[in-house]
């Protein structure tokens, strides 16, 4: 069973690869299932109270995860001045003190998605989940937090994936050659809620929770420069 829904985005999309440091500006083109588990379970934390909405973490999990990509993807590369800690020991009143935060200049990436995307969620058993799609009618952003979208259409069950869909947890037989390849993060198996709970300081994420998808999407560069790329969906 698949659950199907289409959304646009509202704002610029912007999300470094798991395996970067907080200071990298790279992004990805698209959401890794990650954070898009992450997104619904946060949806269902919002509208349940907590101990309902971890009782569907197990199934979230291990949802099979496709995209359907916007017709365009125009990165922009960016300067812009950042705030981070001071790293220097100086107490305030001394002459090299310079506050708690430091301005210094960092490289980002923001991406423009031209069109409508959908997101395919896919389980074994036939069984409908209302949860489910009730979660994917509250998701406001996905990636950074910032990059909002709208929902277009209401999330219908399909008995196969539409064949414009791409799967983002499942090595793919066939894939374009032209295609541009993403280094995509997903739950491993044994994540478990301890893990996921931000506010659980003792256990924090490992790189033993997540597994890369090495996955190659279906957009051509078409026109690049200094400043941007465009990609074009195959």
């Amino acid at each position: 069973m698949w659950l199907i829904a289409e959304y646009e985005a509202v704002s610029l999309f912007s999300l470094r690869p798991s395996f970067t440091t907080a200071s990298g500006g790279k992004t990805l083109l698209v959401p890794t299932p990650f954070a898009i588990k992450v997104a619904i379970f946060d949806a269902l934390c919002r509208l349940q109270p907590l101990n309902k909405a971890q009782s569907y973490w197990p199934d979230i999990a291990r949802l099979e995860v496709a995209l359907r990509p916007a017709a365009h993807a125009v990165v922009s590369n960016v300067f812009q001045r950042v705030l981070r800690p001071s790293r220097s020991n100086a107490q305030p009143g001394d002459p090299d003190f310079e506050g708690f935060f430091q301005r210094t200049i960092g490289y980002r990436e923001y991406v423009h998605l031209v069109g409508a995307f959908a997101i395919g969620l896919g389980w074994e058993d036939t069984a409908q989940r209302d949860w489910l799609s009730t979660a994917l009618t509250s998701i406001a952003y996905l990636g950074k937090r910032g990059g909002f979208v709208q929902l277009l259409q209401a999330p219908a069950y399909h008995e196969v994936l539409p064949q414009e869909f791409i799967s983002l947890t499942r090595p793919a037989a066939n894939f374009p050659l032209d295609g541009t390849l993403q280094v995509l993060d997903d739950c491993s198996a044994q994540l478990s809620f301890d893990r996921v709970n931000i506010y659980n300081l003792s256990n924090k994420l490992s790189k033993n929770d997540r597994q890369q998808r090495h996955v190659v999407l279906p957009y051509r560069l078409k026109r690049s420069s200094k400043a941007f790329s465009w990609y074009e969906r195959i």
